[in-house]
């Protein structure tokens, strides 16, 4: 057992010898102690084909950047961009989520020294505890389940731990936070979830697996967090009275996640942590009219994107690690400490000013004790809450 993983196995019985005195808490101390989990972490569709995360790499999360950083797990996220609902709209993004889910599994079983996947809240625990990180897998976008929900069960066996509903675009599960211009027309289709998307819900609580309300319309989110018979996740999001944008939730979303006992978080993207200026918007609109529908980029064409998002990021100060805890802060407060998490979404656009890439996740941890959080909530905040709701999501599997 590794020095740190001690420590974290520790920290418990350390807090809880600590408990009547006050203490100056000491940021790398603290962090060492804490068991983080990011949950958000997208791939390429080249990942361990054309680029090895086990050596330094252009991506923002690699296994020399974890370490650094001392991030100690994650979800890898199997996304797929929405597309037409047809059956080859639907076979085009079955064959990028088999691209990336079979990425993810290649991580785990060539760099098995370093990476192991978790399928559940105590595997988390055990895999850190042994000196590793811990890779769960996460769904963004539904699409990929096809028209019914028989491929579901393959999904869970292959270690699918949440499905995010929808993303950019409505589906046949449900409507997005942000209906497409042209295949919505700017609206939403079902008016929250569609009769598959409530079966959707209730198929996810039999398998185990967590409901994540990201990229999903309001409608969607509250009926979703209503039909759930466990709690539910907004596995990547900012908060409206920050920043008022269509991806993030408000003050009535928040009540909503805590009186289900889920959890809500907070996405360390500079466009939902801060909003973009005119001049920004306006560039960013002509770039997504210049590179049109997302479905079936090639990875070439997403990089190409990517970085000139990056430049028009840059035409005004980027968001801080400082601006992203205030999203935490008022999470903190309108949902309380036990239903507010992180996520980076590193390499789907994520990153701020001060946490740029998993080497610098001690950052947050800095700037969560210079608010005054203590150890126990700092540990609930990185990754506490979520293994909580996850195991409650285990219980409640049929």
């Amino acid at each position: 057992m590794t020095f740190r993983s001690a420590l974290i196995l520790s920290s418990a019985c350390l807090l809880a010898a600590c408990a009547t005195a006050p203490e100056i808490l000491n940021v790398s101390t603290v962090h060492d102690r804490t068991l983080t989990l990011d949950t958000h972490i997208d791939i390429p569709l080249t990942y361990m084909t054309e680029i090895d995360p086990s050596a330094q790499t252009e991506l923002q999360v690699d296994l020399p950047k974890l370490a650094a950083g001392k991030l100690d797990s994650g979800f890898w996220i199997v996304y797929t961009p929405q597309g037409d609902m047809t059956e080859a709209g639907y076979a085009a993004a079955l064959d990028i989520a088999r691209t990336r889910v079979t990425a993810i599994e290649a991580l785990t079983d060539t760099h098995s020294d370093n990476f192991e996947l978790a399928l559940t809240a105590n595997d988390v625990r055990r895999i850190v505890g042994a000196g590793k990180h811990a890779v769960l897998i996460g769904m963004e976008n539904a699409f990929p389940l096809g028209p019914d929900l028989s491929t579901l069960d393959h999904w869970a066996d292959h270690g699918v731990r949440y499905v995010g509903i929808t993303h950019f675009g409505n589906n046949q599960f449900g409507d997005s936070s942000n209906p497409h211009p042209e295949r919505d027309g700017g609206v939403g289709t079902w008016g929250g979830l569609s009769p598959l998307g409530e079966s959707l819900v209730g198929r996810l609580n039999d398998l185990g697996i967590m409901v994540d309300v990201s990229h999903t319309g309001k409608l969607t989110m509250m009926q979703a967090a209503d039909l759930s018979r466990t709690p539910i996740i907004a596995s990547h999001s900012g908060v409206k009275a920050v920043a008022d944008t269509a991806r993030n939730l408000d003050d009535e979303q928040l009540r909503k996640i805590r009186d289900v006992n889920g959890v809500a978080q907070m996405v360390a993207l500079g466009a939902y942590v801060k909003l973009p200026t005119a001049a920004q918007l306006t560039a960013r609109e002509a770039l997504d009219a210049e590179y049109g529908d997302r479905n079936g980029w090639p990875q070439a064409k997403q990089d190409a994107y990517m970085k000139r998002r990056a430049i028009i990021t840059a035409m005004a100060p980027e968001a801080s690690v400082s601006d992203f805890v205030d999203h935490i802060d008022h999470a903190v407060r309108v949902a309380g400490i036990d239903h507010v998490g992180i996520a980076s979404d590193f390499d789907g656009g994520g990153g701020v000013d001060g946490w740029k890439d998993a080497s610098e996740t001690e950052n947050v941890t800095a700037e969560l004790v210079k608010r005054g959080y203590s150890e126990a909530e700092i540990g609930k905040i990185w990754g506490g809450n979520l293994l909580r709701v996850l195991e409650a999501v285990e219980a409640g599997a049929k």
